[in-house]
Parts: C-alpha cells; sequence; structure tokens
C-alpha cells in the first residue's frame, strides 16, 4: 500500500511502545507520507525529539504553547496539514482524556481541531 504524499500527523504518547516510534516515522516515510510528530509530554521519558526529527525530516512538535509557532496557532495548522492522524502508542490515559473531551496538551489540543 503506497502512502504516496499523504500527510500525516504522528502523536506519540508516553507508553514503553513509544520507542518503537521511530521506526514507525521509517516505515511511513519509505511508503511516502509525509510524517509530522507530536510528542505529549510524558513521551519524552521513551523517544527523543531529536531521533524523530532526524527520520522524518521534520521539526517535532511538543508544546501547546509555542512562540515560534504562527500567532500561538499552530495546533490548527498541524491539523489542516494533516490527512490522517495516528496515536500510536495511544496509551489509557491518552484515551481517558480523548474520550472525556479534555484538550490540556498539544496531542489533545490536535485531535479535537481534527
Amino acid at each position: 500500500m503506497a502512502l504516496q504524499s499523504v500527510n500525516v500527523l504522528l502523536g506519540v504518547t508516553g507508553g514503553i511502545a513509544a520507542y518503537k516510534a521511530p521506526d514507525l516515522v521509517r516505515k511511513l516515510t519509505g511508503l511516502g507520507a509525509n510524517v509530522r510528530v507530536v510528542l505529549s509530554p510524558s513521551s519524552a521519558a521513551f523517544v527523543t525529539p531529536l531521533s524523530l526529527q532526524a527520520v522524518s525530516g521534520n521539526i517535532v512538535h511538543q508544546h501547546l504553547l509555542d512562540p515560534e509557532a504562527e500567532a500561538g496557532m499552530g495546533h490548527i495548522e498541524l491539523a489542516r496539514w494533516a490527512d490522517v492522524l495516528l496515536i500510536a502508542p495511544a496509551t489509557a490515559h491518552c484515551l481517558a482524556k480523548l474520550a472525556h473531551g479534555m484538550a490540556d496538551d498539544l496531542l489533545t489540543t490536535l485531535v479535537l481541531a481534527t
């Protein structure tokens, strides 16, 4: 299955399987996808932004209130860019926040913006 020119926004949460995220990004880009990565606050314990930036070729996004994001609305720009939003791994904590409509970090805000 080719993903030629598909924009994939990968959300990485703080589960132990987060260490597999660079390999997932490599596989998606190998299929032709354009991949941007968003890290939850707890995911940094398992994977570094630098490793994900190296395999995706894009800046890794981590903070909801990023001063470099256009007018503080970076989550809207990312949501509009994405053809697909994939959260892997999706921890129980993240799923519970989404089920209750909580948007207190960049990743959960992105989900509500899509």
